[in-house]
């Protein structure tokens, strides 16, 4: 083969292996916890091993039996609504499955068996976006997402806000979950949380409680088909700068071993789902003592105090009733 030929082919396959990356999509795993990521740096995609509902979509599951035993999915039942947004100076760009998606470049997704890193844009926003998916070094039952938002433009990016949205669908019954959401009243770069898992994942749309008693701190919310939606503000961001925080995803054996699980990276702010046939939070089913795990959407370096691992699941309800009580307190800027 020609020269001429050689470099035809080599830039041929070289347009492949960009195209396949920038629009690439990933299941990976290390540990207990199971991801489906999709093109933009959303879960929820096909091809996944049945769960224990028998569901082989994959958004996020959980392993209560360790590694390779049985997956509980948790988020792609019915709606494949997790999903996040970015929004700066009027523009925005999000990406969700099921709620629509647009304003994203999709640049480049790199991953392997256990990790990915999705790099996208929005330009209306001037904003590039990166998202790192990685087992957290502090225990295999969480994993950890590092977003970093880039102002890429040729002036300041104003009131840049991050929204991500999850619904809930705990296996094994899903749409039928008890939902928690805690740490808001502590933490200045949030700007609402509620329990609405289907709004859309654009900042710049309105987004409300799904029902009453959903706006920023409950405890054990339902049981009912709900889930969580999340607006962070970072202010302005001069040209060239940056802002970077964590998201985890994962699951525990009960609500008290969430607490440990969480209070082990720092988690600030949290939305915790579980089965509404698990009243008292310890991880098996009221009637028969089926697994009813607990499960974590949390996140870090967003200006809040990190979780204290709480031994004993009625020290959560006491604990519940404090963050209540912070948010009636609650005196902060917004941004």
């Amino acid at each position: 083969m020609n020269k001429r030929k050689i470099g035809l082919l080599a830039g041929a396959l070289s347009m492949l292996v960009l195209g396949s990356v920038a629009n690439g999509a990933a299941i990976i795993t290390d540990g207990q916890v199971v991801l489906g990521i999709d093109d933009r740096a959303q879960l929820n995609i096909g091809g996944g091993n049945p769960s224990v509902t028998g569901i082989t979509t994959v958004g996020m599951r959980y392993m209560p039996g360790g590694a390779g035993t049985t997956e509980y999915e948790v988020t792609s039942h019915g709606c494949l609504c997790e999903g996040w947004g970015v929004s700066a100076s009027g523009g925005s760009g999000y990406a969700n499955n099921s709620l629509g998606t647009a304003g994203l470049s999709a640049d480049s997704f790199v991953s392997t068996a256990s990790t990915a890193t999705v790099v996208t844009t929005a330009a209306a926003a001037g904003l590039k976006v990166t998202h790192s998916f990685a087992l957290s070094g502090a225990t295999n039952k969480l994993y950890e997402l590092v977003v970093t938002i880039e102002n890429i433009g040729a002036g300041a990016a104003t009131d840049v806000t991050y929204r991500r949205t999850m619904d809930w669908d705990t296996d094994p019954t899903p749409f039928n979950e008890f939902v928690t959401i805690g740490g808001y009243a502590a933490a200045t770069a949030v700007k609402s949380a509620n329990n609405n898992g289907f709004c859309s994942s654009n900042p710049l749309a309105a987004c409300n409680q799904l029902f009453a008693g959903g706006t920023g701190d409950f405890v054990d919310l339902g049981p009912a088909d709900h889930g969580s939606n999340f607006d962070f503000g970072f202010g302005d961001l001069a040209a060239g700068d940056s802002v970077t925080f964590s998201i985890f995803y994962g699951g525990a054996d009960s609500v008290a071993d969430a607490f440990t699980v969480m209070g082990a990276v720092g988690i600030e702010v949290f939305s915790l789902g579980r089965s509404g046939t698990d009243v008292n939070g310890d991880g098996l089913r009221d009637s028969d003592g089926a697994l009813t795990p607990t499960y974590i959407f949390g996140f870090s370096g967003v200006g809040g105090t990190p979780v204290v691992p709480t031994p004993e699941p009625g020290t959560i309800f006491l604990l519940g009733a404090g963050l209540l009580g912070l948010g009636l307190q609650r005196r902060r800027r917004r941004v």
